[in-house]
């Protein structure tokens, strides 16, 4: 299996898009995603972007790609401690799962934070959904709080 974690760039918002899809689902919301693709288009690759993402490319056999997974993260202030990573979304494609993709998305996230300086990272994840929950418990550092389970990492 051939993994490459990358930055993600506009060309991949449409496989972006149908992994956003698939983990509405999955949280039995997909009538909550209402974004539309050109608005995320413009978000993320627009003259002013809100949020930037890195993607976990498979490349196939015979060479083609397909994008199995993301981390998409924004910045947010926090007056007590500054910037911060928010990690908005971390899906991998259910297929795919099991594998250390999504370990390997979070390592780069977290190497960005601290590249940027950032002061740690958050992020909520629902308090039903186990596998997630035990995904962030491997990583040193984590801590949860509340009904909605909200984790940080320093």
């Amino acid at each position: 299996m051939n993994i490459n974690i990358r930055k993600a760039d506009e060309a991949d918002c449409s496989q972006m898009m149908e992994l956003i899809k698939e983990l509405a689902l999955y949280e039995k919301a997909p009538e909550e995603v209402t974004v539309s693709f050109d608005h995320f288009v413009s978000s993320g690759f627009g003259p002013n972007p809100v949020w930037w993402a890195y993607v976990a490319e498979l490349t196939h056999e015979n060479q083609s790609k397909t994008i199995v997974g993301f981390a998409l993260y924004y910045i947010r202030y926090s007056t007590w401690k500054g910037q911060r990573m928010y990690l908005e979304d971390i899906i991998v494609t259910e297929p795919m799962r099991g594998k250390g993709i999504g370990k390997m998305l979070f390592d780069q996230l977290i190497e960005v934070c601290k590249e940027l300086n950032f002061k740690g990272m958050t992020w909520q994840v629902l308090d039903w959904n186990e596998p997630a929950i035990n995904f962030y418990k491997k990583f040193e550092g984590v801590n949860f709080d509340g009904s909605w389970l909200n984790g940080s990492i320093k």
